[in-house]
């Protein structure tokens, strides 16, 4: 059974950063693509950065291309998520999800182990 544990949540004022953490119970991690999703109340999840098994390719949402950067350990089976220039829009909860391949993907359905999420609250 994989299990992602993420971390690094909390309350942050506007303009400030955080740094979110994923980490992966299982080996196999290194095989696969990771994901960063958010979901604000009353909203869809939806997916945020990507990275594939290597690190090599990276993707962005529109709307935190630019501030956030993912990376990923696969010596520790962790992931990151630096995020920089905080707004209040980015308040939500943030899951890290293995993916089903080697490439990022958009689409929540290509991910197939979630972690319970961490709370990210941006006071304006």
């Amino acid at each position: 059974q994989v299990q992602l544990v993420e971390s690094g949540g909390g309350l942050v004022q506007a303009g400030g950063s955080l740094r979110l953490t994923c980490a992966a119970s299982e080996r196999t991690f290194r095989s696969y693509a990771m994901g960063w999703f958010r979901q604000a109340p009353g909203k869809e999840r939806e997916f945020v950065a990507g990275i594939s098994s290597s690190g090599a390719i990276t993707y962005y949402s529109d709307s935190v291309k630019g501030r956030s950067t993912i990376s990923r350990d696969n010596a520790k089976n962790t992931v990151y998520l630096q995020m920089n220039s905080l707004k209040f829009e980015d308040t939500a909860i943030y899951y890290c999800a293995r993916g089903k391949i080697v490439v990022p993907r958009v689409n929540p359905t290509e991910y197939d182990y979630w972690g319970q999420g961490t709370q990210v609250t941006v006071a304006s």
